[in-house]
């Protein structure tokens, strides 16, 4: 079953921008995860990379900057750029308008649209800062760990300790108590 477009739509108060799911990996078979994504004026990701599925940026309205791998890629609409699975990323909104993408996850990843209603859902409940990070570190490693998401660099020094508080995090059931609090039933 499709839950309506309306209800699909996550906004992030803290930073402002949108993410709609056109298409999740159950809907698709386990092929792909299709996000819409409008982003405000200076916004994006820091640098990050995903174990093993690669993202697809394909502008829609306005010029969206995609980074990979030492390389930038001013996309205007119509064009994409990939970020293979393993590879060091980024995305930013380096204009003054609002631009809108779609990132195409390959294969699709639940984990990673489960941790988007979770992070989502965190911003609207006033538990995450100014960039939308979660405030409880037990938060952040669950979400980190369910997309699949790693920072390179100094950051991966933390990465044991990210892996044990996700451990620790699901041992006391912070898992089902956020997706049952943000996750659609169905999703």
């Amino acid at each position: 079953m499709t839950t309506p477009t309306a209800e699909r739509r996550l906004e992030n108060p803290k930073i402002g921008d949108v993410v709609t799911m056109v298409e999740t990996s159950a809907e698709s078979g386990g092929e792909r995860t299709l996000l819409r994504v409008e982003l405000q004026p200076g916004g994006g990701t820091p640098p990050h990379f995903h174990k093993t599925y690669a993202e697809r940026f394909t502008a829609v309205d306005g010029t969206v900057t995609v980074h990979v791998n030492g390389s930038d890629h001013d996309l205007a609409p119509g064009e994409s750029a990939e970020a293979p699975a393993g590879s060091r990323h980024f995305f930013k909104n380096r204009t003054d308008e609002v631009i809108v993408f779609e990132v195409e996850l390959r294969p699709g990843h639940a984990g990673f649209e489960r941790a988007g209603w979770i992070g989502y859902g965190l911003a609207a409940d006033d538990r995450t800062n100014g960039k939308g990070i979660p405030k409880n570190p037990l938060h952040l490693a669950l979400l980190l760990e369910m997309s699949e998401m790693r920072l390179p660099g100094v950051y991966s020094a933390l990465e044991p300790l990210l892996e044990l508080l996700a451990r620790v995090a699901r041992r006391r059931g912070v898992d089902r108590e956020l997706e049952r609090r943000y996750v659609p039933p169905g999703v």
